[in-house]
């Protein structure tokens, strides 16, 4: 059976709603953050040598990166018009959603989290910052417009993704802006499969 190595306060979060999403079964492997560093346990680096997580093990495979962890749930047990195969049109426009969301947009809202440590040093990087992340709000907005889901208006792996953009943005108070992007982070976390991810992932609180 599939293992999430799972550490609280993480992306890993979305890797178990969307387990829960398609009804997929896993166990987890709890992990702690230390309390005062914030940090990953040294005990993940005996799963990979990055010790981070989400990390996941199968069938003798150990796979990390969100995206890539999402691709490969989707393989194993979603229906086949979860998500677009690569004869369909819009298949790079799927991909393309599906890696910008840690490959971009998450960058901003990182830099923005580490730069608060450092108090009143980090004060003149806070406008370029904070230009980046409307920036990238922006275009998520653009991207949902009026609907409910980022990719053909129909729940998928891209909004598991994007949903950690979404929260992390909220914490900075970025988010309120977006009108459509507050609405859809709502959606997310008003999902049966969110709410029971929550009950099994335990304590998720972000920033």
């Amino acid at each position: 059976m599939m293992q999430v190595h799972h550490l609280n306060n993480s992306r890993s979060q979305r890797i178990l709603w969307l387990l829960e999403e398609l009804q997929a079964p896993y166990e987890i492997v709890n992990y702690k953050r230390d309390a005062e560093t914030n940090l990953a346990p040294e005990a993940l680096k005996k799963v990979h040598s990055l010790g981070k997580s989400p990390v996941i093990t199968d069938k003798g495979k150990t796979i990390i990166e969100s995206a890539a962890i999402t691709t490969y749930i989707v393989d194993q047990f979603a229906p086949t018009d979860f998500s677009p195969n690569q004869e369909e049109e819009d298949y790079y426009e799927y991909l393309e959603l599906m890696h910008y969301a840690e490959g971009s947009a998450m960058l901003p809202l990182l830099l923005l989290l580490y730069s608060r440590a450092l108090g009143d040093n980090a004060a003149p990087l806070f406008k370029r910052i904070f230009s980046e992340i409307r920036l990238h709000l922006g275009y998520l907005s653009d991207c949902l417009g009026d609907n409910e889901f980022f990719f053909r208006n129909k729940f998928s792996g891209v909004d598991t993704m994007i949903s950690f953009v979404l929260e992390g943005a909220n914490i900075s108070g970025s988010l309120e802006t977006f009108p459509n992007l507050v609405t859809a982070l709502e959606r997310y976390q008003a999902r049966p499969a969110y709410l029971k991810a929550l009950e099994k992932g335990g304590e998720y609180k972000l920033g």
